[in-house]
Order: structure tokens, then C-alpha cells, then sequence
């Protein structure tokens, strides 16, 4: 016995509406062409063993009819003679029908999948490779208010807002055409009675189509809503501060790279607000942490979360203000705290932003019975969003916020190019100072101590520069403190002294029958504490040859006069080897006389700002003050043992005031400038060299 294909007649999607005629088991089982796919399912069979849900809808009351483009083959195979089952619809498969040839499912089996497919509580949707819903169980009709009937023939990404993004479309797309095993996404639908819901909607390829089927997806919907919405509350646990509810740092940084990503769009035509631009003011509490430190964490908290309060006051009088663009109060961490302007208005903004945060923040704060004072500094940067990183904007507005700390604090900073370009410029010079000595590009340069009452040249003092191959040759004053503060000072000092001394030591060689010049070379105080000046000193003098009295070292006076301990036995045993011992700059530190007598000092050089005051300037007289500092001085020094070297000496006339007074040596242009070895070579045992 066989059966045959049905002819067409209703569009694919639909049915005829005819009930099915009753069968006994006398009659013939035919399988239904469109149900060779066993997940091609048709409307249920009647069986009276099996108790299965209602079946309404013009689509389901009928035998399925198959696509009017798509004829196949009939299947055939033996009645079933079981007289306590009903048999099956015409064109349905019955239940005892033995399995296909093919090894397909039998009718029994179809028929569970149809019932399954109907009963399911997992919306689900068959749908052809144009996209149109096939058929749909009640389950997906009622996720999107209407009856399941209502959805065939109608299309799927329409339905399910699947068109809505190119990305999500192609994917679709190509699991229709069989290009793609699995798409699977995540919508936001409008339910017909107007609440919103979240569906994960998975769309997979049927099995089983053949050449002479239609290839067709099965489309499942999943209502996470639920899920989304614990999802979104730790996303906000996550991205939210605890102790002052606020934007936590990832939140901020996510609302920074995105304003920066996506600026309004610019039109020269258009208004200047219209113009994409970034504000940023970036602040930190002044003593926060004696705060936290004294009176303990909770009321840190309870600080933070009031700071936080008006952080937000102050944001949204900004916004009032100013509408056009929106702000995001932030904590970043600690008591730094930080307010993203988007599409701020210019600098002016930025600026009367942090003049209210200021404001405010100075206002006391009662916390609990306890009142509490703060105030902050602010780093404040506004820029064309054009062409800036997250990464960029923010360096800016630490850099600034350093600026304001630095500057006294309790104060707002704009961020200034220039500034910045010199700091950028340290920061190189920073990087690449301890390379640079050991790729030999600094040299020393050498200027004249001359002795005061007859001219002649007693010594030299070495001066480093430094050969740098973006900016030329530095002075000392460009990355000496540069060096003391990254300690590469060491290093440097080292090879400056074992360099003059080898100068040194060469001269005396060069011109034995000339009284030796003393070298006198620059010390760092990190000299002595971060290294064993004594035995650099020894050990260079032995390489050299050069004798320890030849040798003098300068510290400044700040450095000396706060010396003990180390530094101070450091000196001293400096001294027993026969090394000299100057003050540098005296006069302009701390002047503390009583190091004077503990010290083991040779020299005091006189800060250069007193011999200045010995010029005629404008046909006026020199400072008479000037000039009884100095007498005063340089007759302690004298008293003390000591001699005295005058620097900065430019004119004649000063010279000569010196010499009266009583210095014993001077350095300055008058006599010459720093210059390379070669010429001071010249100079030995010429006449003397005031001019």
C-alpha cells in the first residue's frame, strides 16, 4: 500500500482548515511528504492512548500542506492492524508504521515530535530559507501576544528585530543560506501589552533537507529577562563605587573611551556647541589621609560619600548652567575623584566648574557631630575631542593635578602646552641620562680660578655638559637635578671626578716646571649617601697619580650645613686625606655660622648674587650693603682659617673691590669663560689673566 504527495494549495506557512477525515487501523498509513524531516513538524494525530495538548488555529486543524514549490516522494510501507489505536489522518504517519527505508523516524516518532514541538514552553518557529515563519508552537505566540497562527508566513526578523544591526543581519543570514552552523543574540522586545522583555533568540539549521526539501532553520526564543536584570545589578555592583554610590574607575573609563569614540558629528556650518570638545576636571582631597589616619576609616567613608554629595550638586548646577552636554561624577580610587564633561563649551566652563567644586568642598562638613574641614586641588583639562586618547587626556590631567599640589594646593591648575612640553622634555632627559654616560656623551669644560691680588691662574673648576643628540650640548643646570633625584648622580659624579682628575694630573705632566692647578669638581650630597665617596675619592686619586691637596670638592651650602652622621664622617675623612673641602654658594642657605667650627671646610665661595651688587648700574653707586656682607664675611672666614673665593667677578671694578677687601681667588668672565682643556693648557703660566 502507498500513499501520495498532497497537490498544493495553501501558501507555505498555513493550512487548508479542513478537519481531517476519520480512519480506522483498516486503512492504509501513508507518511506526509512534508514530515520526511523528522523537524518538519505537522499537527498531531489522534490516538487514544495518548493524552496530548489542544490543537487550535487554522494551523493546526488540518493535515500540514506542504510549500507549493516543493512535490516529493511518497514513502510506503504496511497497515497496522492494532485494533485499539485509531489510526492516523489522512496524509498524517501513523503510529505503527515501520521505520523509512532511509532509516528516517517512524510515525510514532513524528508524532511525539509534533506533540513536543506544540506542548514545548520554549517558544519555538520553523522557518524557511526566506526568512518566513514555516509554522510556530503557542509558546512563541504567546512571547509575542498573538496566536501562533498569526505568525506563519510572516517574517522572522521582523518579527524579532533581528534587522535592526547590520552585524546581527549578516549572521542571520547566513545560518538561513547554510553557511553557518549556529547564530545566536540577545533582544530587547516590545510585548504587546506594552512591558519590555529580553530574548535570547538561537537560530540553528534544520536536519535532514535534501535536494528535494526545503532547507529550514529552527528558531528558538528564550525570555531572559530575569537574567538580564541580575546581570544589569552586578554590572552595577561592578561599575559602582560602594562607599559613595558613585561611577568606580572602569565605568569612567568605559564613558571616557566611548565619548571619545563616537564626538557629535562637526560641521563648520553649525554652531560652535556643536563642535566636539572633552572637559576634565581631576581632583584630590588635601589631607585626606591624616583624616583617615586619625579618626579612622568610617569617618573617611562618611567624608568620601559628602564629597561625593557635592561633587554631584556641583556637576549638575554645571549642567543647568550650561545644557548641551553631560557630566559623569566619578570616584577613580582613594580620595580622587574625577568629572567628565562630554561636549563641554570651551576652557571657561571647565574653569567655573572647578572655581564651584572649590567652593563648595571648603564649606565645613558635620558628620556625625564631628565638623570637618577639607579642600582640594584640581587638575583641570579641556581639549577638541578630535585626536585625543583616553590614555592622553588623563595623563594631562594628572600632570595638572601635580601642578596644582605643587603649586600650594587648595587651588584649580589648567592644563598649559608649554609647560607640559617642558616637563616631557625632563622626562626624556630622565630616561636617557644613564645610557648617555655610558655612551660617553658628556664632557667637561674647565673655568679659571684666578688668585685676586696678582691675577694668576691658582686652579680650575670642572663643569660637565652634556652632548645630547636632540637638543645639543646642556648645561649643568638642565640635568644635574634631574640626576640627584633619579640617583643617577652616582654614576655621573663618579666619572666626572676620575675625568678632571685625569685633566688634572695631565696638566701637572704636561708643565712641570708651573706651580700644579688645584681641580676643583661639583659633589652632590646623594654622593655621599648613596655611595662610598671616601673610596671612589682614593681609589681615583691613586689611578690618576694625581695628589690629594690638588683636589677640591664642592658641596652647596644647604647640603653642608645640614650634615651629620655619614655625611659628616664622610668629610672629615675627605679632609685627613688632604682633600679640600669648599662651600658653594655661601651665604644664600641656611648661613648657620656654627657648622663653620664643627666642619672640616677649607674654602667658602661666595654666592655670585653679593658680587653683583658691587656694579655701577645707571651712573648709581654700588650697594654699600652689598660690600659690608662680604667685608664681614670674608674677615670671618679669614678668622676661621678659611680662604674665600668670590664667583661671578665680571667687572674690573668688582675685582679690584674684592682684592681690597681681601678675597683670596675669583672666577667669573672677567677672567674667562669655561672652556675646553686645551685652552687652559694656554693659559698655564701665562701673565696674569685679569683683563
Amino acid at each position: 500500500m502507498s500513499g501520495t504527495s498532497e497537490g498544493p494549495s495553501a501558501p507555505a506557512g498555513t493550512a487548508s482548515g479542513v478537519p481531517p477525515a476519520p480512519v480506522t487501523e483498516r486503512h492504509t498509513t501513508a507518511m506526509d511528504p512534508t514530515v520526511m524531516d523528522p523537524t518538519v513538524l505537522d499537527p498531531p494525530t489522534t490516538n487514544p492512548t495518548v493524552t496530548e495538548p489542544p490543537v487550535t488555529g487554522p494551523a493546526v486543524t488540518g493535515p500540514a500542506v506542504p510549500e507549493p514549490t516543493v512535490t516529493e516522494p511518497t514513502v510506503t510501507g504496511p497497515p497496522t492492524t492494532n485494533p485499539a489505536v485509531t489510526g492516523p489522518a489522512p496524509g498524517d504517519p501513523g503510529s505503527a508504521a515501520p521505520p523509512p527505508a532511509d532509516g528516517g523516524p517512524t510515525a510514532s516518532e513524528l508524532r511525539d515530535y509534533r506533540a513536543a514541538f506544540n506542548a514545548a514552553t520554549l517558544p519555538m518557529g520553523v522557518v524557511d530559507g526566506r526568512g518566513h515563519v514555516v509554522r510556530a508552537n503557542e509558546a512563541l505566540g504567546g512571547l509575542l501576544g498573538t496566536a501562533a497562527a498569526v505568525l506563519a508566513g510572516r517574517q522572522a526578523s521582523e518579527l524579532l528585530d533581528l534587522a535592526s544591526d547590520d552585524r546581527t543581519w549578516h549572521a542571520y543570514r547566513e545560518v538561513l543560506l547554510g553557511r553557518r552552523s549556529r547564530f545566536r543574540c540577545t533582544r530587547r522586545l516590545k510585548h504587546p501589552d506594552g512591558r519590555s522583555l529580553w530574548a535570547e533568540i538561537t537560530v540553528v539549521p534544520m536536519t535532514g533537507a535534501s535536494a528535494a526539501e526545503p532547507a529550514r532553520v529552527l528558531l528558538t526564543v528564550a525570555d531572559v529577562s530575569d537574567r538580564r536584570e541580575l546581570q544589569e545589578r552586578l554590572r552595577h555592583l561592578q561599575m559602582h563605587d560602594p562607599v559613595t554610590r558613585l561611577p568606580n574607575r572602569t565605568l569612567f573609563f568605559e564613558r571616557l573611551a566611548s565619548a571619545l569614540e563616537t564626538p557629535p558629528y562637526q560641521d563648520d556650518s553649525m554652531p560652535p556647541r556643536q563642535h566636539a570638545r572633552i572637559g576634565l576636571c581631576y581632583l584630590d582631597l588635601d589631607g585626606f589621609k591624616a583624616i583617615n589616619d586619625t579618626l579612622g576609616h568610617r569617618t573617611g567613608d562618611r567624608l568620601l560619600a559628602a564629597v561625593a554629595a557635592r561633587l554631584t550638586d556641583c556637576a549638575e548646577n554645571d549642567a543647568s548652567r550650561n545644557p548641551g552636554g553631560s557630566r559623569l561624577v566619578a570616584r577613580l580610587g582613594g580620595d580622587e575623584f574625577a568629572i567628565l564633561v562630554e561636549d563641554s563649551a570651551g576652557t571657561e566652563e571647565l574653569a567655573e566648574l572647578a572655581r564651584s567644586v572649590l567652593a563648595a568642598l571648603q564649606q565645613p562638613f558635620d558628620l556625625a557631630g564631628q565638623r570637618l574641614s577639607v579642600s582640594a586641588s584640581i587638575g583641570v583639562v579641556e581639549r577638541a575631542a578630535a585626536g585625543t586618547s583616553p590614555t592622553g587626556l588623563m595623563q594631562a590631567a594628572d600632570t595638572t593635578l601635580y601642578w596644582a599640589k605643587a603649586d600650594g594646593k587648595a587651588r584649580w591648575t589648567l592644563f598649559d602646552p608649554e609647560r607640559n612640553a617642558h616637563r616631557m622634555t625632563r622626562q626624556s632627559l630622565s630616561s636617557t641620562l644613564r645610557p648617555a654616560v655610558e655612551r660617553g656623551e658628556f664632557t667637561l669644560e674647565y673655568q679659571p680660578l684666578v688668585g685676586m691680588a696678582d691675577g694668576v691662574l691658582r686652579g680650575v673648576e670642572a663643569l660637565v655638559r652634556w652632548n645630547h643628540p636632540q637638543f645639543g650640548v646642556l648645561p649643568p643646570n638642565r640635568f644635574v637635578q634631574i640626576a640627584e633625584e633619579d640617583g643617577s648622580i652616582v654614576q655621573l659624579g663618579r666619572w666626572v671626578l676620575r675625568t678632571a682628575c685625569r685633566q688634572a694630573r695631565r696638566w701637572q705632566l704636561d708643565h712641570p716646571d708651573e706651580p700644579p692647578l688645584f681641580i676643583s669638581v661639583n659633589v652632590a650630597v646623594r654622593q655621599v649617601w648613596d655611595s662610598d665617596l671616601v673610596a671612589d675619592v682614593d681609589r681615583i686619586l691613586a689611578e690618576t697619580g694625581l695628589a690629594p691637596g690638588l683636589l677640591q670638592l664642592e658641596l652647596t651650602e644647604s647640603a653642608v650645613m645640614g650634615s651629620g652622621g655619614r655625611p659628616l664622617r664622610a668629610l672629615q675623612a675627605l679632609s685627613d686625606m688632604g682633600v679640600r673641602i669648599a662651600i658653594d654658594d655661601f651665604g644664600t642657605g641656611y648661613s648657620n655660622l656654627a657648622y663653620l667650627s664643627r666642619l672640616p671646610v677649607s674654602v667658602l665661595k661666595l654666592d655670585g648674587a653679593f658680587v653683583k651688587g658691587f656694579r655701577y648700574e645707571d651712573g648709581t653707586h654700588p650697594s654699600p650693603a652689598d660690600e659690608t656682607i662680604v667685608e664681614a664675611m670674608v674677615q670671618l672666614a679669614h678668622r676661621l682659617g678659611l680662604t674665600v673665593t668670590a664667583e661671578c667677578v665680571e667687572t674690573a671694578g668688582q675685582a679690584e673691590r674684592l682684592r681690597r677687601i681681601g678675597c683670596d681667588t675669583g672666577q667669573g668672565w672677567l677672567y674667562s669663560r669655561a672652556v675646553a682643556p686645551e685652552q687652559i693648557a694656554g693659559l698655564i703660566g701665562s701673565r696674569p689673566l685679569e683683563g
